[in-house]
């Protein structure tokens, strides 16, 4: 775990951090449907590319919720949200690009802590699917 001072960017974080930016990796929550989520893991730099993750749901239609929605759904505030001890266990997608980075950072579960992991290891331990769903 590391410990920093709370990050006002992606940049300003991976610099306390002593990392990339493409080492940070952020944990979306996104309503598939009513009481319906999952966590989308994207690292620092890229966003989610809603067509091609609707395409792998197989769904027409999805949303970020809104901070309140999101900490019901996880049990952590928004910009804190790690899908480690979450209120529930949702589903994890993890974009393709995270798996050759080595070791990465994810939050916490609060603002200015941090998980450093080795890639292949967060993927096989939060089972999650791996695939292209950035741009």
């Amino acid at each position: 775990m590391v410990r920093t001072e709370r990050a006002h960017s992606v940049q300003e974080s991976a610099r306390f951090q002593g990392i990339e930016v493409d080492q940070l990796v952020r944990t979306l929550v996104v309503r598939r449907g009513e009481g319906d989520h999952l966590f989308v893991l994207v690292p620092g730099g890229l966003s989610i590319d809603w067509p091609k993750l609707r395409s792998l749901l197989g769904v027409s239609r999805l949303s970020l919720p809104d901070a309140d929605e999101a900490r019901a759904a996880t049990g952590y505030e928004r910009g804190a949200i790690t899908p480690f001890g979450a209120s529930h266990a949702w589903p994890v997608i993890v974009d393709a690009s995270v798996a050759a980075k080595g070791i990465v950072a994810l939050g916490g579960g609060a603002h200015g802590v941090n998980i450093h992991v080795d890639a292949d290891d967060l993927i096989r331990v939060l089972d999650a699917t791996v695939a292209d769903v950035t741009k």
